[in-house]
């Protein structure tokens, strides 16, 4: 998997956070850099850590069904941008704050990382080093969910759904792309 695709894979994991970061920027009645900066190491940290765990996850079930990895690769990250999409079409009105307390941010981090976790099972199917793919993971997260504070605070929700079914888009894509090289018809 290319640099490119990686940095790619990363855009599309962090819209979930970026989405919900552009929610609690709404909550602020003035914008605040230190709120943000704690938002975003949530966020960054957990969408860091889940593909760890699915990575190594991933590793230990390798052996027993290395034949169908590509298929399961391509059917998570399928699943995962289909249910972005999907959530982002819903019109439910989250009561979300501007709290940024340990257990309130620790919930939303775990919900906006556990599609992080399959694409990390994908990478361990993939045979990918996983340091690169975390370290870019978690950065374009951090900055990804830094900036969705600030805009949030500043433009509305209207960037919420947009970059969630962008983000949904992305990984859909990068399934299809999987499963094109494994049958090297792309």
């Amino acid at each position: 998997m290319s640099l490119l695709e990686i940095i790619l894979i990363s855009v599309g994991l962090a819209m979930d956070a970026f989405a919900v970061a552009v929610c609690k920027g709404l909550a602020m009645k003035h914008g605040s850099t230190k709120k943000g900066i704690i938002i975003a190491t949530y966020f960054g940290v957990f969408q860091a850590l889940m593909p760890l765990i699915g990575y190594l996850l991933g590793i230990k079930f390798e052996k027993a069904i290395s034949t169908l990895d590509h298929w399961i690769a391509f059917g998570l990250l399928v699943a995962i941008g289909i249910n972005m999409i999907k959530e982002s079409l819903k019109n439910d009105e989250n009561d979300i704050n501007d709290d940024v307390g340990f257990k309130t941010m620790v919930i939303l981090a775990v919900a906006t990382s556990i599609d992080a976790l399959a694409v990390g099972v994908s990478f361990a199917f993939l045979k990918i080093h996983i340091l690169t793919p975390l370290l870019l993971i978690g950065t374009i997260t951090f900055a990804m969910s830094f900036l969705g504070v600030k805009m949030g605070n500043k433009f509305g929700d209207k960037l919420k759904n947009k970059s969630e079914i962008l983000g949904g888009i992305i990984l859909i894509l990068m399934g299809v792309k999987i499963l094109l090289d494994h049958f090297e018809l792309f």
